[in-house]
């Protein structure tokens, strides 16, 4: 089965920022989420999907007032009610954010129903990302 990778772009204005003047880590947190939600939704139905951890959000650079920051999303790893989506923000085609985040694909009462996805990672790309997030807590 094919992955596809989402791709979302947003604007960064004055309410956005920090005191800093930079994007403000929360609104990036969450950009972040939904970006990350979009691709692991989009395999199965939204409503049973839910967030159980993000992986590191790591920014490489600030990100500024005017900017458009790229958010790139897409599956790297599901297991039996796992879905792992590998999410990278970059400006002008520079790495400025990176990270994973774990869904859980549940039930309408919340409690864990296997997907019945199956992410085979076939390009030297998606093995080694595939492995970078089989690593994670």
């Amino acid at each position: 089965m094919e992955f596809p990778i989402y791709t979302s772009v947003h604007l960064v204005k004055g309410e956005d920022l920090n005191h800093h003047g930079t994007l403000y880590a929360g609104r990036t947190a969450e950009w972040f989420v939904e970006s990350g939600f979009i691709a692991a939704a989009s395999m199965t139905k939204p409503e049973n999907i839910v967030c159980l951890k993000i992986h590191g959000m790591t920014f490489t650079r600030p990100i500024r007032k005017g900017e458009l920051p790229v958010f790139t999303s897409r599956v790297v790893l599901t297991g039996e009610t796992k879905i792992v989506s590998l999410i990278e923000v970059t400006i002008l085609g520079k790495l400025a954010v990176r990270g994973f985040i774990t869904f859980i694909h549940v039930d309408l009462d919340g409690k864990r129903l296997p997907h019945g996805l199956d992410f085979v990672p076939v390009t030297p790309e998606d093995i080694a990302l595939n492995e970078e997030a089989k690593k994670l807590d």
